[in-house]
């Protein structure tokens, strides 16, 4: 990749915590834009989408997107409006919103209701990696292997952090940098292999 990607935070539906991996990193890079919270329609995937595509439009040059729970599942809802290419995404410790969640989470009514239901099964068209957690109380490990075989995703199975959230002890996630650094080989091999193939 001859341009430097931005970086694109997608959090969750609990939007911006202030001891978040996903803030900290974006205080960290300076590469790094964050989809703003929603005033209203907090609940609405497709509140939620037309954000994802209102940051977009302030970035030039290719992107790379870091989403966290809710965040991956809007990731793979926003992939089938092929509304602009990516080069890739890393997907963290994603929501399960089609089993029922701990108290405190929206439920799985209100998710069908606010067209979160159902995932997305179709492959992403960007290059991904999905990090999960054995010990996450909003997905367990084999739905997260699902989502990472449906969507076409390099898996990488953390053990046991939670949710990957404050909740969890995170906080700081330097593995987040780690995994960025990853997907971004995997897309220089992607290109070097079809250049080659030209």
């Amino acid at each position: 990749m001859s341009l430097k990607p931005t970086i694109l935070i997608v959090p969750g539906l609990r939007d911006h915590v202030q001891e978040h991996w996903q803030t900290l990193l974006a205080q960290e890079l300076p590469n790094c834009v964050t989809v703003p919270p929603l005033e209203q329609d907090k609940l609405s995937c497709q509140a939620r989408l037309d954000a994802i595509d209102r940051a977009l439009e302030t970035i030039q040059g290719p992107v790379i997107i870091v989403a966290h729970s809710a965040g991956c599942m809007m990731v793979a809802h926003w992939a089938l409006r092929r509304a602009r290419p990516i080069a890739g995404a890393v997907l963290a410790a994603p929501a399960d919103v089609e089993t029922p969640m701990p108290a405190g989470y929206p439920s799985r009514d209100v998710l069908a209701a606010n067209d979160w239901l159902p995932i997305p099964t179709t492959q992403l068209p960007f290059p991904s990696i999905l990090a999960a957690s054995s010990n996450d109380p909003l997905t367990e490990l084999t739905r997260a292997r699902r989502f990472a075989r449906d969507w076409g995703s390099r898996l990488v199975e953390l053990g046991p952090v939670g949710h990957l959230n404050p909740a969890s002890g995170h906080g700081p996630w330097p593995e987040a940098k780690q995994l960025i650094s990853d997907l971004l080989r995997m897309i220089e091999a992607q290109e070097t292999e079809l250049a080659t193939q030209d």
